[in-house]
């Protein structure tokens, strides 16, 4: 439920000038509106489960971005039934929308969401409903360019130098044929970021989530009430560490708190998940996290 301090689930991801919703729980148009941010730019939303505590959100967001020009579709991603939830609302409340929604069910594990340089993949988790987790990975980036060896080759600053960057062999006044590896470092890698949440705690989650730069995952209840966890299809914040442990991320934000736990008492989850993985954090409302490029 909404503590009057603490709003339910969604996060917003932010990349290169594009906006992503991972679930939309209600109070997620509050902090979009605190935090003063492009709203009208959310060009796709990922549902993990159709449980009201992660979509009430959802009708509120769709009106909100048709209060302006919008000509750019709004992709939305579930698992079955996330279509019916949002027809039902565009009907029932009468919404004006003037751009296009295209609401994409999930049957099965895939990649669900592609642009340039990205892709949003989806993997099954398992909760009292059909319910699935999210990585949203970057390609390689080209290597560093090295202009000494360009100049090495008699190229001169300027346009050859800008093709080889884009992947392109360019050729010198004398001939000779200059290959992109010959004046680029190694291939860079990208981000990764993933968002699993309402979920029993499984050993595979670790292996759909490996590597990532940033993971937010459920760490509801405390060990001493694992027992609940189970039968509510739960993690505790120690199984959240587990996972981020083995899945070797670099950062770990927990979210997803049982309304159980006032702001001070989450203290208890965070000293637990630190036992397993010292890096484990507390998310916060309206919390703003950087997630750099591995140089």
């Amino acid at each position: 439920m909404p503590l009057p301090y603490r709003h339910l689930t969604s996060v917003l991801l932010r990349r290169d000038g594009d906006l992503f919703l991972f679930d939309g729980g209600e109070g997620t148009q509050v902090s979009l509106k605190r935090l003063n941010l492009k709203w009208k730019k959310i060009s796709a939303i990922f549902v993990s489960h159709t449980h009201a505590d992660h979509v009430t959100g959802l009708p509120g967001i769709l009106m909100l971005s048709a209060q302006v020009e919008r000509k750019e579709p709004l992709y939305i991603y579930g698992p079955p039934k996330i279509a019916e939830y949002i027809e039902s609302s565009r009907r029932v409340l009468d919404m004006y929308i003037n751009y296009p929604i295209v609401v994409k069910e999930i049957t099965a594990p895939c990649i669900v969401h592609k642009g340039e340089g990205f892709s949003v993949r989806c993997f099954p988790l398992d909760h009292t409903k059909t319910c699935v987790g999210y990585t949203l990975e970057e390609e390689d980036r080209p290597g560093e360019f090295n202009p000494e060896k360009a100049f090495s080759f008699g190229l001169p600053a300027g346009p050859l130098w800008g093709k080889l960057q884009k992947g392109f062999e360019v050729q010198t006044t004398d001939g000779t044929i200059v290959k992109p590896e010959d004046v680029m470092g190694a291939k860079r890698k990208g981000r990764k970021f993933s968002f699993v949440t309402d979920t029993l705690y499984k050993e595979n989650i670790a292996k759909e989530v490996k590597d990532s730069d940033f993971l937010v995952c459920e760490g509801m209840f405390e060990e001493a009430l694992i027992d609940q966890a189970r039968e509510k299809k739960h993690m505790t914040a120690k199984q959240a560490a587990r996972i981020a442990l083995d899945a070797n991320v670099k950062r770990m934000c927990m979210i997803h708190y049982s309304p159980r736990y006032t702001d001070k008492e989450l203290q208890k989850l965070l000293e637990e998940a630190q036992e397993i993985f010292p890096k484990a954090e507390l998310s916060r409302d309206r919390m703003h996290i950087e997630i750099p490029y591995e140089e």
